[in-house]
């Protein structure tokens, strides 16, 4: 199979079917937008959490979804594809972690921001320790956009590319095209929008993501053929366990990250009741396990069809998921993958904006510029969805002019948020002893030790720049911690934590 047969759609595989599928997903995607427009339009709280009114099920696929983007699909699929079954290591870690965070961590922060009306992730550290001086939110949207401008950035680049690969088009008009959908629904509708949208992407990613493995592996004669294959090319491919203990250390530290990301906070804030975090958590994990497994045995199953590297386009193993859906699904439902990997990519993209925007609306503008003023909140909507309109011209502005540097904020963004807002969130959630200024310590600790280890390469290829950041800022926080006194209003302010 070459090149230009891969990118674009024989003759038994219509076009028209293909874009038909996508031009429903995007006109669906529009629909949500108009429809949460007029709810998310009556405030911040609305536009940014829900206003606390978000259905157990869709908290719990938007949690998910929200913190996949395209690297499960696109990347994990392709590890599998390069290291066999091992590559289910990348993906245990975030499990286990989020199935924690559902069940115990979530509530805690859920009850804390309901009972101090925290709008935001920076409110919570805000009233968790009485910061009046401002330090805490400016520190806080400071470690934010370091990270996000770049890492949406880079998921209109990956949209970009998708529309190309998928479309034959322009990556530059993918990219363009990209940023206007994402724009549109995030500005009309908000949270509730993002929300209502990462449950259809859910839906389509688990559609895309076990439906393409079984069908692929009933093709080539049954699970038991598969690994016999398999096993004939090289025993990796069939042995979870051919991985050395740094690597797999490295892999399960990702789920680290998973209590450091805030657009995945936000989500655990907007759920309506928090009783319902017990429901969200079977469903969120059910959904984490189904997509996980469904990348992996795509990427094994892969190498069956693409023995050599060399087969896929231009050698990219994270070419393997469009190319293997074109060969084995009707041209409709390989419209739907297509569907489902910029529903990966756009679940990122806007949770990251509203998170970015909330920070600079609500945590600079609101909470300090105009700290004396009370400020209508159908005028803040106003400034949030034009803070979201900036934020994605700068994003795509970046996006054109650093389409290859863009791509190593990527790789970091997870462990730099994970590291700064992980660790002092646990111990501001769960130890009473905590204070403001080691929590200050701990997330620059962080945020400095996760991009000093990433740029320095002995460092950086020895384990994942997340481990040693969080371990370190874990340890900043508690040492501070100790040597400082926590205020009166800080221990009373851990009692709302816990349900009456």
């Amino acid at each position: 199979m070459d090149e230009q047969q891969i990118v674009n759609l024989s003759e038994d595989a219509p076009l028209e079917y293909a874009v038909a599928a996508f031009i429903l997903y995007l006109c669906l995607l529009i629909g949500i937008g108009l429809y949460a427009s007029r709810f998310s339009s009556k405030g911040i709280s609305e536009f940014f959490i829900g206003g606390r009114k978000i259905n157990r099920f869709v908290m719990a696929l938007s949690t998910v979804v929200s913190g996949r983007s395209a690297w499960l699909l696109l990347g994990v699929t392709g590890m599998a594809y390069a290291r066999g079954p091992s590559a289910i290591w990348a993906v245990a870690g975030y499990i286990i972690v989020e199935l924690f965070l559902f069940l115990y961590y979530a509530r805690r922060l859920r009850n804390f921001t309901e009972a101090r009306d925290c709008i935001t992730v920076p409110d919570f550290f805000v009233e968790r320790f009485g910061d009046k001086t401002g330090l805490l939110r400016i520190t806080m949207v400071f470690i934010f956009m370091i990270f996000m401008v770049g890492y949406v950035s880079s998921q209109f680049v990956a949209g970009g590319k998708a529309f190309a690969s998928g479309f034959g088009m322009d990556v530059s008009t993918g990219l363009i095209l990209t940023a206007v959908i994402v724009l549109l629904y995030t500005t009309l509708g908000g949270f509730l929008a993002v929300s209502l949208t990462d449950m259809i992407q859910g839906i389509l990613m688990i559609v895309a993501l076990v439906v393409l493995p079984v069908v692929a592996i009933v093709n080539a004669g049954g699970l038991t053929s598969v690994l016999d294959q398999l096993s004939m090319m090289d025993a990796i491919y069939v042995d979870p366990f051919a991985i050395s203990a740094g690597a797999a250390i490295g892999f399960l530290g990702i789920g680290l990250g998973s209590p450091g990301n805030p657009h995945i906070l936000a989500r655990y804030m907007s759920i309506d009741d928090p009783k319902q975090l017990r429901y969200a958590a079977v469903v969120g994990t059910t959904w984490n396990v189904l997509m996980a497994w469904g990348a992996v045995f795509t990427g094994i199953v892969g190498r069956i069809y693409f023995p050599e590297t060399e087969m896929l386009v231009a050698n990219d193993t994270e070419s393997l998921f469009p190319m293997l859906a074109q060969m084995h699904l009707h041209p409709f439902l390989f419209g739907i993958v297509l569907a489902a990997i910029f529903a990966a990519i756009m679940s990122t993209a806007d949770s990251q904006l509203l998170v970015a925007a909330s920070s600079i609306v609500r945590d600079l503008y609101d909470k300090l510029i105009k700290k004396e003023e009370e400020l209508p909140q159908k005028r803040l909507v106003i400034i949030s969805r034009t803070v979201v309109f900036l934020l994605v011209g700068l994003s795509l502005a970046l996006a054109f002019i650093a389409k290859d540097l863009v791509f190593w904020l990527v790789l970091f963004a997870w462990a730099g948020l994970g590291a700064a807002i992980g660790p002092t969130s646990i111990l501001a959630l769960y130890w009473k002893g905590t204070t403001g200024a080691g929590v200050l310590a701990g997330m620059i600790t962080g945020t400095v030790v996760a991009i000093g280890w990433y740029l320095i390469p002995a460092l950086k290829n020895s384990i994942y720049e997340l481990i040693p950041a969080f371990l370190m800022a874990l340890f900043v926080t508690w040492i501070v911690s100790l040597m400082t006194t926590p205020a009166e209003e800080t221990e009373r302010a851990f009692e709302d934590m816990f349900d009456e």
